[in-house]
């Protein structure tokens, strides 16, 4: 292509662009002297050229003449369908002699090259912005304008680019063009196919700088740049909590307004996120997609495999800044504070009772209602707990699975056990708080406070 330009070209005396054809080089020109001598009489455009006039006409007639004898596509100006061919051919005579890239037209070749120059010869008189093509100017000036002359005749929505009216449509037709040619998923936007595609790939081109992180989507990577920086962009109006993620923003605000715009179709329970209705429906499917590789257990959420883990590998990342105690899950160790702290943040609105976890408060209504929802399938017998039946069942299966590592004596609780081994360690935990007498149990602690109180059980 250099070659072809240095042998014949005609140059612009003002910027130095060179052309192949003398009739582009005056064409061209009317760019600097801004000479438009011809005008359209139905429209009022002016064109440099008689040919061009000739052309224009055509466009306002709507007249096309030049069809494709490949797809039948038609075109106004025969250059038009020459450059189309191309997209069947494959044919792309225009190169970039810097990076050897190659081109249909030869007007892109001079756009492209802008991204080695870094030129924007293009700029916004209202904010000053500069852009490489006249294009992405006329499209950012419409932000200011709020101009969108693209509309949808289906649902009346407006847009200020042609292709997200394109994209739009095909949500009333349903058109999905784009096709993965490994497992056949169908997509709107061929951006959507691309980053698709890297499932099967494992392509991951977006690398953070820090950790050495990589990502198969650019905003994932933006997101994930936050935990380094501690960024929180997003603020919420009403408390001025802060986010890191637009998204947590917008489900943070629920807790304001009381939304839960996810309604389950099967019991009618409502969430404030979708993901929480995907995994309230596995309560009613039975579904277990997550599989511990190590013993088989299937978990319905994937966090709980995730805890489930640490049993395992006996890890315990969650530690108490209070006591130094470690737990293998976030929640427990919440519940665990709470020791410290007093909290009893779950009050029995029948008694006024409180309680620090909220399992402890459903067990404790249980009580008023007189209800014993577990039962044994072996005598009949009902529970109001389900760790009652499962310490029961050991009646009739003999089973003691809790033994103690000092004398070997087995029990069919863990409380048993734990009852048994003050004796080897002599521990007294329960201390009277009249007298300071201690003693191993409980229930002896209790009977023994009669004395002070001179009650008779």
């Amino acid at each position: 292509m250099s070659e072809q330009l240095e042998k014949s070209s005609y140059d612009c005396d003002i910027c130095k662009e060179s052309f192949l054809e003398k009739g582009e080089l005056t064409r061209h020109k009317c760019i600097h002297t801004d000479e438009k001598q011809n005008h359209r009489d139905t429209c009022d455009k002016s064109v440099c050229q008689d040919s061009e006039l000739f052309s224009h006409k055509q466009i306002d007639t709507r007249e096309k003449i030049y069809h494709c004898d490949i797809c039948n596509k038609s075109f106004s100006q025969n250059i038009y369908l020459t450059v189309h061919k191309r997209s069947h051919t494959g044919d792309k005579p225009y190169q970039c002699d810097i990076c050897d890239k190659s081109f249909y037209e030869r007007s892109e070749v001079t756009t492209h090259k802008r991204v080695h120059t870094g030129e924007k010869p293009y700029h916004c008189d209202i904010c000053g912005k500069s852009f490489s093509r006249n294009i992405y100017l006329t499209v950012h000036k419409r932000i200011h304008t709020g101009e969108k002359p693209y509309h949808c005749d289906i649902c009346g929505k407006s847009f200020s680019v042609d292709s997200s009216f394109t994209r739009h449509k095909r949500i009333h037709t349903g058109k999905k063009p784009y096709h993965c040619d490994i497992c056949g998923k169908s997509f709107f936007k061929s951006k959507s196919l691309t980053k698709h595609k890297r499932i099967h790939t494992g392509e991951k081109p977006y690398h953070c700088d820090i950790c050495g992180k990589s990502f198969f989507k650019s905003k994932s990577l933006t997101k994930h740049k936050r935990i380094h920086t501690g960024e929180k962009p997003y603020h919420c109006d009403i408390c001025g909590k802060s986010f890191s993620v637009d998204s947590s923003l917008t489900t943070h605000k629920r807790v304001h307004t009381g939304e839960k715009p996810y309604h389950c179709d099967i019991c009618g329970k409502s969430f404030s996120v979708s993901s929480s209705l995907t995994t309230h429906k596995r309560v009613h499917t039975g579904e277990k997609p997550y599989h511990c590789d190590i013993c088989g257990k299937s978990f319905s959420v994937d966090s709980s495999l995730t805890t489930h883990k640490r049993v395992h590998t006996g890890e315990k990342p969650y530690h108490c800044d209070i006591c130094g105690k470690s737990f293998s899950a976030g929640s427990t160790l919440t519940t665990h504070k709470r020791i410290h702290t007093g909290e009893k943040p779950y009050q029995c609105d029948i008694c006024s009772k409180s309680f620090c976890r909220n399992h402890h408060l459903t067990t404790h209504k249980l009580i008023h209602t007189r209800e014993t929802p577990y039962q044994c399938d072996i005598c009949g017998k009902s529970f109001s707990q389900n760790k009652q039946l499962v310490m029961h069942r050991y009646v009739h299966v003999g089973e003691k699975p809790y033994q103690s590592d000092i004398c070997g004596k087995a029990f069919s609780t863990n409380q048993q056990l734990t009852v048994h081994n003050h004796v080897h360690t002599e521990e007294r935990p329960f201390l009277c708080d009249i007298c300071g007498k201690s003693f191993s149990l409980q229930s002896i602690l209790t009977e023994y406070k009669h004395i002070h109180t001179e009650e008779k059980p």
